[in-house]
C-alpha cells in the first residue's frame, strides 16, 4: 500500500461512471487523495466511499465547469501533483501551467488516440487543444504501445521521454464485491451473452447483433443483453426488429452495477471496433472465464486466456463466439488472476508517480 499522500490531487471532466473516470477514482482510492469535477452529473455518477474528499465545480453546463475550475484549484497552484484524463481538460491545466497559474507538477493521462479516432472540425480542435496545453505537462501516461506511438506521431513537438506506457488498473477486491450482489431480473434467469458500454458506433454493437442473429438458430434458448445509453439505440432497436430478434435482443439501458451480469453471462463480449483500452474487458475477465473481445486497442493481442477477433467482422465474430461458447474456461483461471494482479490501482499510481521522479 502506498502511504497517503495529501500533495496529489485528481481532476476529471464528471463524476459519470464512464471508463476514464474510474480509473481516476481507483487510482485517489489508493491514497485518499481529493477529486475535483468540473461537473456533477443528475444520473449514472460514480460511487464514492464516505471518507472521499470531493469538490464539484458545477451542476450546470460542462462550459460553467471549465470557466469556474482555475478558482476551485487555488489551494492547489503550488506543492502539489494534480492528475487528470481527458484531452481537453488535460490541455486547460497545461495551459494554466504554462501561464504561471499553475506551479504544481502535471500528469496527463491519456484516455483514448483522438487522432484515429475522429476527423474534421473535432480532431482539429483537439490538434488546437494539444498545441496550446500539452507542453505544459510534467508527464503523459498512454494505456498500450500502440497509443504512445500514435501520440508521439500526431503531437511530434512533445519530447519522447515526457510521454510513458502505464496499463489500465482493475480493482479485483471490488469488482468480486459488486459481482456478489443479487439480480432481481427475470432476464437474469436464461442463459445470455453480455455487452455493455455507450451505444456509440465506436462499441461495434451493431456488428454483435448481426453475429448473434447468426448463431441463434444452434442456441435457441440464448439471449443477448446489451447494457449502456447512447445516441445509436433507435438505429440498434431498429436492426433488432429487422433481424426478428424482439425478446433475444435486449437493450438493458444504463446501470449502475452490471458485474453480476458478467458475472453470470455463458460469455462477455467486447465488441469495439475502437478503443483507447476497454476497462470493460479487465472487468468481464475478472469475473467470468469465458470472455470475448475484438482486437480493438494495443496490447489486447497479448492477453491470455480469452478468444480474440478482428473488428468489425462479422463472420469473425460469429466464429469466435461460437468457439467461446463451447468453452470452459475454469482451468485458466489462474493465469487470468496472475495476469490481473499485475494492474493493481497501486501498481498503477506507483508507476507513474515513480516516473515523474
Amino acid at each position: 500500500m502506498i502511504q497517503v499522500n495529501k500533495n496529489v490531487l485528481f481532476v476529471s471532466m464528471s463524476d459519470k461512471a464512464n471508463g476514464a473516470e474510474n480509473v481516476l477514482l481507483m487510482a485517489a482510492k489508493v491514497i485518499r487523495a481529493p477529486m475535483i469535477f468540473l461537473q456533477k452529473v443528475k444520473n449514472g455518477g460514480l460511487k464514492f466511499s464516505q471518507d472521499q474528499q470531493l469538490t464539484y465545480v458545477t451542476d450546470k453546463s460542462m462550459l460553467a465547469g471549465f470557466w469556474g475550475l482555475a478558482k476551485s484549484l487555488k489551494s492547489y497552484r503550488k506543492g502539489f501533483i494534480i492528475i487528470s484524463t481527458h484531452p481537453y481538460l488535460s490541455a486547460y491545466l497545461g495551459f494554466l501551467k504554462r501561464i504561471g497559474y499553475l506551479k504544481s507538477q502535471l500528469i496527463v493521462r491519456e484516455c483514448t488516440s483522438v487522432f484515429t479516432r475522429y476527423s474534421g472540425f473535432k480532431r482539429w480542435t483537439y490538434q488546437v487543444a494539444y498545441r496550446f496545453g500539452y507542453p505544459g505537462a510534467s508527464l503523459i501516461v498512454c494505456q498500450t504501445a500502440l497509443m504512445r506511438n500514435q501520440f508521439l506521431k500526431h503531437v511530434s513537438f512533445i519530447q519522447p521521454q515526457k510521454v510513458i506506457i502505464q496499463e489500465n488498473p482493475i480493482d479485483m477486491e471490488q469488482a468480486i464485491i459488486k459481482a456478489n450482489q443479487p439480480l432481481n431480473d427475470i432476464d437474469a434467469g436464461s442463459d445470455f451473452i453480455c455487452a455493455a458500454g455507450r451505444l456509440i458506433p465506436e462499441k461495434g454493437f451493431s456488428v454483435l447483433i448481426k453475429a448473434f442473429s447468426c448463431i441463434i438458430k444452434q442456441y435457441p434458448d440464448l439471449n443477448l443483453l446489451l447494457f449502456g445509453e447512447g445516441p445509436e439505440k433507435q438505429l440498434l432497436t431498429g436492426l433488432i426488429k429487422s433481424h426478428k430478434l424482439e425478446g433475444r435482443v435486449l437493450l438493458k439501458g444504463w446501470t449502475d452495477n452490471p458485474l453480476p451480469y458478467f458475472k453470470k453471462a455463458r460469455v462477455c463480449v467486447v465488441s469495439s471496433i475502437k478503443e483507447g483500452f476497454p476497462n470493460v474487458l479487465l472487468e468481464m475477465m475478472a469475473l467470468n472465464p469465458v470472455v470475448v473481445s475484438t482486437l480493438c486497442a494495443g496490447g489486447i493481442e497479448t492477453i491470455p486466456c480469452i478468444e480474440k477477433t478482428e473488428v468489425n467482422n462479422v463472420n469473425a465474430l460469429i466464429i469466435a463466439l461460437k468457439k467461446a461458447l463451447h468453452k470452459d474456461g475454469e482451468h485458466e483461471k489462474k493465469t487470468v488472476q496472475q495476469y490481473l494482479g499485475n494492474r493493481k490501482p497501486e501498481v498503477f499510481l506507483r508507476t507513474i508517480l515513480s516516473a515523474l521522479q
